[in-house]
């Protein structure tokens, strides 16, 4: 068994899936999934994205099969806020950019949980939510700049970027901020996203277009 988060699904011929699953034990794996795609498989609701819980898998000489799944959260609220809905594929296709195989990910499976938690939370901003994540995603994998000396950077600014580096990934969700604050952090998530990233994500387009 692994305790894992579904981050992508692909059909396959007319009734399977390969499904990647960012797991604690081996970090990001693919697998084929065998019927999931009929109606009535006990593998449809586990093999869709936000899917997290315990996979059993069988590990072949080449691959992973999913034998079965025991899902502890499905974030169905997502199915009813489409914007919502949209970040959190952004958030999955981000967390497949980085991760590895075999590649401890354990930190980015606990900022991916978190994150979907929050989006669940209509008390909190959806922006603010992303802005969050794109930089705790740079601090974990160790390319985040830190704040930078911009003039007129605002100190809340500045504090907020400094919690977000230094805070532990389960109270990262637990402040909000200001129209002012939320669109400098905004100005230096895109400047460093940018600056880091080598190819514009499809899901984050799809976002900005709906944006």
């Amino acid at each position: 068994m692994m305790t894992g988060m579904v981050i992508k699904t692909l059909p396959v011929g007319e009734y399977d899936r390969h499904v990647t699953i960012l797991t604690k034990e081996r970090g990001k794996i693919t697998a084929f999934a065998k019927g999931a795609r009929r109606p009535n498989s006990r593998l449809v609701a586990a093999t869709n994205p936000f899917s997290f819980g315990e996979f059993k898998l069988y590990v072949g000489k080449n691959s992973y099969t999913v034998l079965d799944a025991s899902i502890s959260n499905y974030f169905e609220e997502l199915r009813n806020d489409f914007i919502a809905a949209y970040y959190g594929m952004y958030f999955l296709e981000l967390t497949d950019y980085y991760t590895r195989e075999n590649n401890d990910e354990v930190k980015m499976l606990k900022l991916l949980y978190q994150t979907m938690r929050a989006l669940c939370l209509p008390s909190l901003s959806n922006e603010l939510i992303r802005y969050i994540f794109e930089m705790k995603s740079l601090v974990i994998n160790g390319e985040f700049p830190g704040i930078p000396q911009w003039e007129g950077l605002l100190e809340s600014t500045a504090y907020s970027i400094q919690y977000i580096m230094d805070s532990s990934i389960e109270k990262l969700y637990t402040f909000t901020v200001n129209g002012q604050v939320l669109a400098q952090l905004k100005d230096i998530s895109h400047f460093y996203m940018n600056r880091l990233i080598d190819r514009k994500l499809k899901s984050l387009q799809v976002l900005e277009e709906m944006l």
